[in-house]
Order: structure tokens, then sequence, then C-alpha cells
């Protein structure tokens, strides 16, 4: 079943047979006294089902019957030209730098807040790092801000669309139309939304994609590699084989098949594929399901914004997001720290995101800044993401809200008597 935009608040119950969620129950929140953890992930019913098919089937190596399967989900849903799975979004990354034809010395812009694979994967063939500072609404990589970066040297832009919120592709587009350069897509956290009603993925030349446990849709480990410029296509299949064309082989293109590229192993088991591939016939659910928990924490916490205390992400109008992650941002660095150890105590798991990259030890040798970073740096310091999975209960949502709206009530007791 293909996900798509839909009213959240839509009645779920009805969307598959033998689907079962999270019972809500009505009992006081004052009395939940279960640990909540930070991702709570949702089995659908069918993971061990075809797992054991591919157990069965004494196939569970790469590309099989399950990760071809994956494969024709994605191409469909995202609208790309073809999609390869591999064992993780950091190997898509790792093959889109390839892919790119990236070279000693050649340039890469993204955002310094960020997972640290997004500029791995570029530093691994040789290239340079450049961090532009995110902007102040979406904590997305700062369109009106990346011009400025492009030098000579400049070979790629890798936007990462933060929280499944997208990043404005059509000036990163423009700019990278006018400078010749290619548009990797970090979409890692963005599965199933949506640009100006287009799939997220499916606008850059390619884009990477996570299954890690704490996304949306998971199998423990596993990404993919969406690729929408038809040049690519044929390279991204060898690059994914070792650098072979045993693709071509299998499908009787070829009598034989060598070696013809740079290369490596990619491909995830069958097995990890057959786990993803119930989570995918399941998508819409799952992100219905999140989404309830999502606008739930959205409502509780607007009159704590309304008040100046926090604030809350910022969805533009023309972004649908996927609800993967809820994050408040505090005042300062004491008051997050303070907020995540009153959780805490209370068996809450919470966290905060990102130490930026342009600081860290291996950016600050391989990369470099362009201008300043000051949202990168104070986002680093304020933000605290909540709990959220697609196995959490409204229960556990209505408990975490509480704590936070103590947390903020006692915080401003304390204010008013300094």
């Amino acid at each position: 079943m293909v996900y798509t935009p839909s009213d959240s608040s839509t009645n779920i119950a009805h969307k598959s047979q033998n689907f079962a969620f999270p019972e809500t129950s009505s009992t006081s929140v004052s009395v939940f006294t279960s640990s909540i953890p930070f991702n709570n992930p949702l089995n659908t019913g069918k993971e061990l089902e075809y797992i054991r098919q591919v157990i069965s089937s004494k196939r569970t190596a790469g590309d099989g019957v399950f990760t071809k399967q994956c494969q024709a989900w994605l191409t469909q849903q995202i609208g790309c030209r073809n999609a390869l799975m591999t064992h993780s979004c950091t190997a898509a990354l790792e093959m889109a730098a390839i892919l790119a034809d990236v070279q000693p010395g050649d340039e890469v812009i993204l955002p310094s807040y960020t997972f640290v694979s997004t500029a791995n994967a570029f530093v691994l063939r040789g290239a340079v790092p450049v961090f532009v500072d995110i902007r102040p609404d979406t904590l997305n990589l700062d369109e009106s801000q990346v011009e400025a970066a492009i030098t000579a040297k400049t070979k790629v832009i890798a936007p990462v669309h933060y929280a499944g919120v997208s990043c404005e592709m059509d000036a990163l587009l423009e700019i990278a139309e006018r400078y010749n350069l290619l548009v990797v897509e970090d979409a890692a956290q963005a599965i199933l939304s949506y640009y100006k009603g287009n799939p997220v993925g499916s606008l850059g030349h390619v884009s990477a994609f996570s299954f890690h446990e704490t996304k949306n849709v998971v199998c423990g480990e596993g990404g993919a590699l969406a690729i929408n410029h038809p040049e690519l296509v044929e390279r991204a299949e060898i690059i994914r084989e070792k650098g072979t064309n045993r693709s071509k082989f299998f499908r009787g293109e070829v009598d034989k098949y060598t070696w013809v590229d740079m290369g490596s192993s990619f491909l995830p088991s069958d097995i990890l594929c057959a786990f993803l591939l119930a989570q995918l016939e399941q998508s819409d659910c799952i992100m219905h399901q999140r989404m309830e928990i999502w606008n739930y924490y959205h409502q509780a916490f607007e009159v704590l914004e309304q008040q100046g205390k926090i604030r809350r992400p910022v969805i533009p109008a023309h972004c649908q997001h996927n609800a993967h992650m809820y994050y408040l941002l505090t005042d300062d660095l004491k008051t997050r720290t303070a907020l995540l150890a009153r959780l805490k105590s209370r068996g809450i798991q919470a966290a905060f995101h990102y130490v930026p990259l342009h600081s860290a030890p291996a950016g600050l040798k391989y990369g470099r800044t362009a201008g300043t970073l000051a949202v990168t740096d104070e986002t680093s310091e304020r933000l605290a993401r909540l709990p959220l999975g697609a196995g959490m209960t409204l229960l556990e949502a209505k408990c975490v809200a509480e704590e936070v709206l103590a947390f903020s009530h006692k915080v401003r007791n304390r204010r008013c008597l300094s």
C-alpha cells in the first residue's frame, strides 16, 4: 500500500486487517509509572513470517525476492528512475559520492547540523565539506547562504531534510543548475515526506534514505539510494555490485560479468529486506500513528510557545512532514540540561541532537565553514528531542507532555522569585 498525504486525524483502524496498534488507556496520566523509551518502533506482525520465507528459500544474500520488492515499492513511491537497497544510509551516501565523481580537493556544501555520515561520505573521496548555516525556522540548510559558499572547486550540494521537513528544493536546484552542480539529498529522516506535492528524494540527482531502527519504517540497519538522473542509473548498479556488471549478467544482457569500475559491497541481506517489506506494506498506518503523537505534542505545547517559553517545530505550508521527530527549542543550554534531567528522573528517555560538525575535531581537520554558523551553534545547545514512535501510546505522550509542562511551570516560578 502506497502512503499518500491525508488528514492525520483520519481513523486508521480500518486501514489494514490483522494489524493492531497499542491500546490507549483512559487511566489518569499521573499513575503512569513505566519507563518511556525514546524510540518505540512498531512490528506489523508480518516480519517473522517474511524472514522465515527467506530462510526456507536458502537464499539469504542480497538482491533476493524481498530486496526486489522493497526496491519496486520505493521506486513507485518516490517516483525515481531506480531505487537500490543498501545496508545503511551511510552506504547510500558513499555510493552517491562515487556517482558524483568527487575527487580530492573538490568541495561539497552541506549543513553542519547533521549526522556525521553526510560529511564522511565525501571526505572518504578526499573532498572538503563546506559547512553552511541552517535556517532558524525549519533548521534545514539555509538556501540563501549557499551561493556565497560556492567556489571553483564546488562539486555537490548536499541538503539534509531535517526532522522529515523538506529543504527549499526549488531554490537549491536553481542554484545547482546555474553552477552545474550535483544535488545529493540526505533524506535519511524523510521517507514519505513531501515538498510542494513531490516526494522528498525525487528532486535531486540522487537521494539517500535510512531504515535504521530509529527511523519511521525500519529493519534494524538498512538504507536505499534513489537515482533520479537517467545517466546515473547504470553506474549506480555497478558501484553497488563491487564495481562489476553483475546485474547485467543476471538480466542476460552480457554472457559474463567482470570488473568495470570502482565499487564496494553495498547490498543488504534479503533477511533485512524481508523485515523492511513488512514495514513498507503498513507504512501508511505507521505514519498515521506517529502523526497522532506528533499532533498531540504540538497542541499540548502551544501554550508554552505563546508564553515565549519554548519554540515548537515549524512546518512550512508547502511541506508535508512525516512526523519523524518532535523537538522543542528551550531558552538556553542550562534550561535544556535541566529539562532532560527531569525527564530522565521520571523514566522518560529524551535526548539532544547533533554536536555541530564544523566544531568537531574531524570537522576542523577536513572541512571549512562559509560565513558564521550562529543558528547552528545556538540550535545545538537548545534543542531537546522527545520520545516518539509508532509503538507509543497517547497515554505515554500525555505523560511526557505533563512532565514538560510541569517543568516549565517550575522554571517560571523560580524566575518570579529571583
